[in-house]
This record gives C-alpha cells, structure tokens and sequence, in this order.
C-alpha cells in the first residue's frame, strides 16, 4: 500500500479551481467520524474548495453542536440529492472507514463515481478502493489523522476553534477520554495544541457525556441490571437486546453508544459483547482487553471488523440464533481467553 503526503493530495486538489469535494463517513456516524468529517470541510473550504458532506444515515443528537453540522445531507433521507452532489464532484473524501460496505446503499454511489477518491482512516485492513491514502492504523482516532494532515501541509494556521472543537471531541471519545492503548504522547500533544486554539473542553464533554434523555439513562440502567450475562468459563460478558425494548425506551440513534463497555468494566472480564436487533440486521459490538483481537473474532464469525480491542459485525440471523452462535464461536477462544 502507497501512503500518500498529504502535500501530494492538497496539490491535486488544488490544481482544480473551485473543487467540488464531497466527504463521507461510515453509517451512524459516531463522534471521530462526524468530528473528522466536519473538521476536514471546514479546512478545504478555508482554502477554496466547494465542500458537501454527506453521511449515509442519521447520528446521535449529542453531535449536532458542531459546526456546520446543520448542512450535512444524510443519504437516505435524500436520495436523489446526494447522487447527484457526489456524481458531480471532483473529489470524495471517505474518513473514517476503509471498507464501502460500511457506507451501505451509499457505496455503490460512491463507488461508481468519476471522482478521484482520498481515504483518511486508521482502521486495520483497507479494501483498497481509494486512489489516495493517508492511513495510520496505529492513529488513535480519524480526527488526529485529519489534524496530523492539515499540519503536514503546513496549514495548521488554518485551524480554527470551531475546527479545533470537532477535532478534538473524535479525539477524546475514541481514545475512551485518553485512556485506550491507542492514545500516544503524539495523541496528547494533539489535543493540547487543539486546547490552545480555544477550545471550551468542559462544555465539549458536557455536549457529548452530559446531555442523555430520561429515556435514555432508564434504558442503560435497564440493560444492565437485566440483560446482562456473565461467561466466566470465558471472561466473557454479553448484553442483548430485542428489538420491542428498543421500542419500549424509545431509543434513538446513539443512545446505545458504550454500554458494550460495562461489560468489560466488570473484572476478570476480557471480552465484551453487545448484541441488538434492529429488525433488518442483528448488529454486533465487541470490546476486547490484552491480547484478544476483538476485530479477528469479529472477521471471523460476524462479517465485521474494525480495531484489535474494538470491532463490530452483524447477522442476518435471528437475535436468538445469533446468541447462539456467539456462544458457540467463544468455545473455540477459550484457551486465548484465559491467557
């Protein structure tokens, strides 16, 4: 794989009056995908292009305080419209992700496009599908390749705080608030720089950690006291819900995001697992500690993939089947489990 300088994408950019430049990201798009995102367009607008950026679904309502987030164009809600912006443009940027099944109905699109396409992403096995790549799988988070692009440029001028605020929240919640393996001393100086563009960090985790529906907070409090499943033959925890308790608290997009990770909190636990249905698919989230690849399990057994310590996957089969399956899977691990 070539790995691209990020002068060598900006010059062929550049070299085009007036680009029009669509970004995207993967489906319901979490803080370092609509972070990443925004950021970036804020940066090639500063510098001439015409930007769109358009998500394949719809987000948690815990990130719409970003910047130019109210412009954004969500695929599915507007077909016809996002076709014809990406068909047009000159360049599409896909951050975020590296495989274009993860942008559903939205790949074939962004596939057959003339463009010439830029992946920017740090997740670990590359469909290959890009003419530019700038990718780190080492990077902590999307949002600090898209700051360690715009410096390598020699246009970190151009970062201002409201770009600052996008960049570093995808830093933050990707690095599970500095404390994954992941976060570096790099990562750290990163988000100080972006703290010293004036950035309000307290309103930032306030935005993100601080703003859950009754709703919401009944649901987690739910899902733990009753759905939650204990592997100790395993170190496994499992959390599954149904799709009639999603109704039941009323969940909307986001409001699942890390309560995979209490599983893993609880000790002795290496490997953590959360299994929903949401009617067309039974959607996987898998958290591992040490050294069990939680992408390999994920490959393996539930078209997924994603980081070693946190993976996703999905099953056309029933939740109940897919339970079942899961289990089934973990009896091979077991001696890894124990390691």
């Amino acid at each position: 794989m070539v790995i691209h300088s990020a002068k060598t994408i900006l010059d062929t950019i550049q070299a085009v009056k007036g680009a029009k430049v669509v970004i995207t990201t993967h489906h319901k798009p979490d803080a370092d995908a609509m972070g990443s995102s925004l950021g970036l367009r804020q940066f090639l607008m500063r510098i001439g292009c015409s930007v769109t950026l358009i998500t394949p679904t719809d987000y948690a309502s815990f990130l719409k305080w970003m910047k130019g987030e109210a412009d954004t164009i969500v695929f599915e809600d507007q077909v016809e419209t996002a076709t014809a912006i990406t068909q047009a443009a000159d360049f599409i940027f896909c951050l975020d992700f590296n495989q274009l099944s993860r942008i559903n109905e939205f790949g074939d699109v962004v596939g057959n496009a003339k463009a010439l396409k830029i992946l920017i992403d740090h997740h670990q096995y590359p469909q290959g599908f890009e003419d530019f790549t700038y990718w780190d799988d080492k990077a902590s988070s999307t949002c600090e390749l898209v700051y360690r692009f715009i410096q390598e440029a020699g246009m970190s001028d151009l970062i201002d705080t409201d770009t600052a605020a996008c960049l570093y929240t995808g830093i933050v919640t990707d690095t599970g608030s500095f404390r994954f393996n992941s976060c570096s001393s790099t990562t750290m100086r990163i988000a100080a720089d972006l703290m010293d563009k004036g950035i309000n960090h307290s309103s930032i985790f306030d935005s993100v950690y601080d703003s859950f529906s009754e709703s919401r907070v009944k649901f987690i409090g739910y899902a733990i006291s009753q759905k939650l499943e204990v592997l100790p033959e395993y170190n496994t925890a499992l959390i599954t819900i149904n799709h009639e308790e999603l109704k039941r608290f009323n969940i909307t997009t986001g409001d699942t995001e890390g309560l995979v990770n209490y599983g893993l909190s609880i000790e002795g636990i290496r490997f953590a697992v959360l299994i929903i249905d949401r009617s067309k698919l039974v959607k996987m989230s898998f958290r591992s500690k040490g050294q069990f690849a939680a992408n390999v399990f994920a490959m393996n057994h539930f078209n997924g993939g994603g980081h070693f310590h946190a993976a996703g996957g999905s099953s056309t089969a029933s939740l109940e089947d897919t339970i079942e399956q899961f289990k089934t899977a973990l009896i091979s691990y077991k001696d890894q489990l124990h390691g």
